[in-house]
């Protein structure tokens, strides 16, 4: 099997690409695990700026997307109220890649097999220019406007962190 070239396109980039929406890649050494908060320094950006993908299952069996800075912590009961759930529980690592196409460190709110509601932490509209998030691979992040992420990914804003 030939090396993939870490620039080659994502579901993520490709759903941008169709839609004419601009964005920026950056692209870092994924062979190193680092935490969000890492990625955010090693990129030279602020963390708050930089957003994590992550991945839920409500008590109705419906699937949600939640978008918080890669610093902060969900708040399930934020999340469960914001989705209209009684209660919302995170996704089990095995289950992400069969569910979204993506794997755990690389999942980004685009391109998913399926869409599911997602859902963005509300402070991303301290950041008028642009926010960043998961490429849709380890090693690649996409930045863009808040408002070209919301409407790429339907995606409502929430008070989400605790």
């Amino acid at each position: 099997m030939a090396k993939k070239d870490k620039f080659e396109k994502t579901n993520a980039m490709r759903m941008l690409d169709a839609a004419g929406v601009s964005y920026e890649c950056h692209v870092y050494d994924g062979s190193v695990a680092l935490s969000g908060v890492e990625v955010a320094r090693f990129l030279g950006q602020d963390p708050d700026r930089v957003f994590k993908t992550l991945v839920s299952v409500g008590r109705s069996g419906e699937h949600y997307v939640f978008m918080i800075p890669v610093a902060a912590e969900l708040d399930l009961k934020k999340a469960a109220a914001a989705a209209g759930e009684k209660s919302v529980s995170m996704l089990k690592s095995r289950e992400l890649l069969p569910l979204t196409g993506y794997i755990h460190g690389g999942c980004s709110p685009l391109g998913m097999k399926k869409h599911f509601r997602t859902f963005i932490d509300e402070t991303a509209q301290l950041f008028e220019d642009s926010i960043m998030c998961s490429g849709g691979r380890i090693g690649c992040q996409i930045e863009l406007s808040l408002c070209d992420l919301q409407k790429e990914a339907k995606a409502e804003l929430a008070d989400l962190t605790v």
